[in-house]
């Protein structure tokens, strides 16, 4: 991988404005899922460093909350900018960790600074509000204050969106972040931290913890236990947001929880077909059906279910299957082999239940991490893929 700037590819973590390894000096592959291959070892910390930058997001805090909102808002908008100018490499960047197709991952850059630059703005107008009373002696206030240090904790699907969504809105409030980005993506994360550092964000104000598989429990706890964090926000597996739910109820924080989806996309006989096609598509198929809105199943009317279930397979068979850098290709690989194989049993199992095969159902010719794009008719709610 070959960026313009290769100063956005970062192997430590950020803690109160500087670059740091962890503790002991430990590190963790991140790979390229199309190829298998190891991009970078990263720093891998755990809950000793995720408690100093929760201490260094207190000390930034007093300071942040008392800038006005229109200073915040400039330097949100500086950060906006510079994540535009650089969307080519963020994007690179993206794909080459997370495997979803080039023009996705350029899309998903765009989307993210999108999230910047709405809270820069609407930071401006965090307006309080005067509540009529019961009597005319009283005058009641709301004014709306930051919450304090958040801990925002986000997916690999959406590496960019994913940070970006969470930590605006609480810059542009008046909070300070240790944002903690999946194991198998951080590397968009500590770009954006990067570029967060040359647009003013004053040190401490944005800290970014990364870690392995085996010790983001350990991280996920010291977020949840530590009371200095008023505030969690969870983009993940259901599992996981419980036990967080759980960790941080002693402390009584208020938690944003946006866990996994159970979505059905409906055909109905009057329905225009090719359109409910590309809405199919879209809804299912984009970033290999790694979303958590992607459709979970398509329950078409029986009246076009024969003619909706071919002009689909006619679409799919058209994806270009390959690397995400490739021209063309439409579907990259899934994220790790338990991904793979999960695939694999759901397939299995609706094909022994009476489901048909109409199009894939196995893992791709070119190996790895590639599954063929696939659609399956004759499916029930007994099945596990339904």
């Amino acid at each position: 991988m070959q960026l313009k700037e290769m100063a956005l590819l970062k192997r430590q973590g950020y803690i109160d404005g500087r670059w740091v390894d962890g503790d002991g000096g430990k590190r963790f592959a991140v790979s390229d899922p199309a190829s298998g291959q190891t991009i970078v070892e990263v720093a891998d910390m755990g809950a000793a460093e995720t408690r100093r930058a929760i201490d260094a997001a207190a000390r930034a805090l007093p300071a942040w909350r008392a800038k006005p909102a229109k200073d915040r808002a400039v330097i949100l908008r500086k950060w906006y900018d510079l994540i535009l100018a650089h969307a080519d490499d963020l994007a690179l960047l993206m794909t080459t960790e997370q495997g979803k197709p080039l023009a996705e991952a350029r899309g998903e850059v765009v989307y993210g600074a999108s999230f910047v630059e709405w809270f820069a703005e609407e930071g401006r107008r965090a307006n309080g509000d005067i509540i009529p009373t019961i009597a005319a002696d009283r005058r009641l206030l709301a004014v709306k204050q930051p919450i304090g240090v958040c801990a925002a904790i986000t997916p690999w699907n959406f590496p960019i969106a994913m940070i970006t969504r969470k930590v605006a809105p609480a810059f542009a409030a008046g909070c300070t972040v240790v944002a903690k980005p999946a194991e198998a993506t951080p590397l968009s994360a500590l770009a954006l931290a990067e570029l967060a550092e040359r647009a003013g964000f004053p040190p401490g104000v944005f800290n970014v913890i990364v870690g392995s598989g085996e010790r983001a429990p350990e991280i996920g706890m010291e977020m949840c236990t530590n009371p200095v964090v008023r505030k969690v926000s969870f983009t993940g597996s259901t599992e996981v947001g419980r036990i967080l739910l759980r960790q941080s109820a002693d402390t009584v924080k208020k938690l944003s929880l946006e866990l996994g989806g159970n979505a059905p996309f409906i055909v109905f006989d009057d329905a225009d077909l090719d359109a409910a096609v590309e809405g199919a598509l879209a809804s299912k198929y984009r970033n290999a059906g790694q979303t958590c809105v992607c459709a979970n199943r398509l329950y078409v009317q029986e009246g076009v279910y024969d003619a909706f279930a071919k002009k689909l397979a006619d679409k799919v068979a058209q994806f270009k299957v390959g690397a995400g850098t490739e021209a063309g290709v439409t579907i990259g690989p899934l994220i790790e082999e338990a991904a793979v194989r999960k695939v694999e049993e759901h397939v299995a199992d609706a094909l022994a239940k009476g489901a048909t095969a109409v199009l894939g159902g196995k893992r791709h010719a070119r190996g790895g991490l590639f599954f063929e794009p696939t659609v399956l008719t004759g499916v029930t709610p007994a099945m596990r893929v339904a």
